[in-house]
């Protein structure tokens, strides 16, 4: 656990502890440079060591970084230090969709909608970068204090994907589609198995599978029947549970194709909750057999006419006289029974098809309003249409709730006259009479027609700032370490071309150069040693010179030129200065013996320095050699001893000094 007040990069003070999952713990951070809170997520021990992972786990959340969406946690940083390897994200000040169902017990309808539709907005645009989640889950949803819905680990989840069933994640597996849980192949299908599962805890509180083990619930996502979420939410709207089994299919051919088809049917859910139009893909006849059961016969002669009902129960009746009459081989009484039935079931089809043709035919049902004001056989409760532009469409879609009418956006379209959101046009007048139930057609304005957005790539970044809003656009703002463009100009913008006035255009600005610390180098460490720290942390040796010192080691560093501890650019040249050993002083000594020696024999001399070392010797003889000279150089000792010896007497010593050279 990182302790309170640790630097990551340098960059990130770690503030507390937020959150710790199977593979890693999340902590609330500060970015010093850019002066914001963050997410990072650190790696257990485990995930760190295993070299394979965590260059998967680097390379999908650096794809997954490219991702920026208001319903995603975007990724800032991926980056490791000492062996720790973690990732920088969006710190979003709220609570999980775990934590608020656990809460609440069950979400309403509209409220599951619409958190479903932010998630999958967010899956929608993972998914155009080929980006799949593989690990959708109610622990993996933030709710912010604002509301907003943000889902978070994308590109993660793929880097763990060998490890998303044991135990360190009993919680994945709850939401795991069956391909995940064999092993098989995953798609962006496999998202919306893990969406259906999450939409059916919204509106029941539970999970559909549970067990006590991983492998229990995987078998059950494998083999079971899922329970339909309106037993445990009987008020549940058909077209939501509709949704919710379709999504949730074990064979993904059966699901929907795409998550903007989820989106579509999920937004139409909002309008009419209990309109049966989502269109669910059968299996093939021989992957399952209907066979209709006696009860579910007399409810349908129930439902029929009087005379068609009585010739049906009388038709039974003869049917089954003939079964008893027939014997004409080995028949199994259990099949000859199903084919029976079988039968009559399709008897019963064929007369109520034929009743609804003719009672259609006769003007006998009727179905949905009547904007044209015609005169029904039975009366139809009319309301009188008011006036919906200028308003939103919550607004709007509330107060038509009151009238018993619904709402469908039927698009957008550039207003001067009506702000971004507001409804402009309506398919029926205001005062005109319209049926309840009706669903009325509006047009919401995109706001004012697209302007140009200046191009501010190489502005200074206050100077790109004004010119965007001098041109009615709003900002925010990135920043990029970059070799090329000077720090505090722009590298590029997006979106370019043409926009909304009001718009947010983003920004990346240049930090410079990435910059680095000087790392540690002691008296201790060799030249290439320290060569090896210095590139490292991506710094160049510069010079290299030497220095005598009694201190260091031959060969050790002295200094470098920039201190450590210090934050350079990288690549930044660092000079060394490398021990050559103590400094050696060299001395001579030059003496006549004359000036010393008064003997009248003559006298063996030696000079020998402070280690007894032998520098000179020679015969001192009063007659032939009575001005002999003493010299000596490149002496290593600053003194040493010099000895004579008369003949046939005994040696004597004198100490020297000897003179620097």
């Amino acid at each position: 656990m990182l302790a309170r007040g640790t630097f990551i990069a340098d960059r990130y003070e770690i503030l507390d502890k937020v959150g710790a999952g199977g593979m890693s713990d999340v902590y609330k951070a500060k970015d010093h440079i850019l002066d914001r809170e963050v997410a990072v997520k650190v790696l257990k021990a485990e995930f760190a060591e295993d070299v394979t992972f965590v260059t998967k786990f680097r390379s999908e959340a650096q794809s997954a970084a490219r991702l920026e969406h208001p319903n995603i946690v975007n990724i800032y940083d991926v980056g490791s230090e000492n062996g720790m390897y973690y990732i920088v994200m969006e710190y979003v000040e709220g609570i999980t969709l775990k934590t608020y169902i656990e809460k609440k017990g069950r979400l309403n309808f509209k409220e599951a909608i619409s958190i479903a539709i932010q998630v999958g907005r967010g899956i929608e645009a993972a998914h155009k970068k080929n980006i799949i989640h593989r690990d959708i889950k109610p622990q993996n949803i933030i709710i912010s204090t604002e509301g907003k819905v943000k889902v978070t680990d994308f590109g993660i989840a793929r880097a763990a994907s060998s490890n998303t069933i044991h135990a360190d994640v009993m919680g994945s597996v709850h939401y795991a589609s069956p391909e995940q849980a064999r092993n098989g192949y995953v798609d962006g299908r496999s998202d919306i198995y893990s969406l259906g599962i999450v939409m059916y805890e919204m509106v029941t509180g539970r999970v559909p599978f549970d067990g006590d083990s991983t492998v229990a619930v995987a078998i059950q996502h494998l083999q079971e029947e899922m329970v339909a979420p309106s037993a445990y939410a009987p008020d549940l709207p058909i077209s939501l549970e509709k949704i919710i089994l379709k999504a949730t299919m074990k064979n993904p051919d059966r699901r929907y194709a795409t998550i903007e088809d989820l989106l579509m049917d999920l937004k139409k859910a909002l309008v009419s909750p209990n309109e049966d139009f989502v269109t669910m893909i059968d299996a093939d006849e021989a992957e399952k057999t209907r066979i209709v059961s006696p009860e579910e016969q007399e409810q349908i002669r129930q439902e029929l006419a009087d005379g068609d009902d009585e010739e049906l129960a009388e038709d039974d009746e003869e049917d089954e006289d003939d079964e008893e009459d027939e014997d004409d081989g080995p028949v199994n009484p259990k099949l000859e029974k199903a084919i029976t039935i079988m039968g009559i079931a399709a008897a019963v089809i064929i007369i109520a098809l034929v009743v609804y043709l003719a009672g259609s035919f006769m003007g006998w049902f009727r179905f949905g309003g009547n904007k044209n004001n015609e005169k029904q056989e039975e009366d139809v409760e009319q309301v009188e249409m008011i006036d919906l532009r200028g308003m939103t469409e919550d607004e709007a879609r509330d107060e038509l709730s009151d009238m018993d009418l619904g709402l469908t956006v039927k698009g957008t379209a550039s207003s001067d006259d009506y702000p971004e959101g507001q409804i402009m046009e309506q398919d029926v007048d205001e005062g005109e009479m319209v049926d309840k139930n009706t669903t009325i057609e509006v047009i919401v304005s995109s706001g004012p027609g697209e302007i140009d957005i200046p191009n501010v790539v190489g502005q200074e970044e206050d100077e790109a700032i004004s010119t965007l809003q001098d041109a009615g656009f709003s900002y925010s703002r990135n920043y990029e370490y970059s070799n090329d463009v000077a720090r505090g100009r722009v590298i590029s913008q997006n979106p370019t071309g043409q926009g909304k006035e009001g718009d947010t255009i983003t920004i990346v600005v240049s930090q410079g150069v990435p910059t680095t610390t000087v790392p540690n180098v002691s008296t201790s460490d060799t030249q290439a040693a320290a060569t090896s720290k210095l590139q490292a942390a991506g710094l160049n040796v510069g010079s290299v010179t030497t220095e005598h010192s009694s201190s260091v080691a031959e060969g050790n560093v002295i200094r470098m030129s920039v201190s450590a501890g210090t934050t350079v650019d990288q690549g930044t040249r660092v000079d060394l200065v490398i021990s050559s050993g103590p400094e050696t002083v060299y001395y001579s000594y030059s003496r006549n013996l004359s000036m010393d020696l008064n003997y009248d024999v003559p006298v063996y001399v030696v000079l020998k320095d402070a280690n007894e070392k032998e520098l000179w010797s020679g015969t001192w003889d009063p007659d032939a050699n009575r001005n002999l000279t003493i010299s000596a150089s490149n002496i290593t000792t600053s003194s040493g001893t010099l000895y004579y010896t008369p003949e046939g007497g005994t040696e004597q010593s004198k100490a020297v000094t000897f003179t620097r050279q």
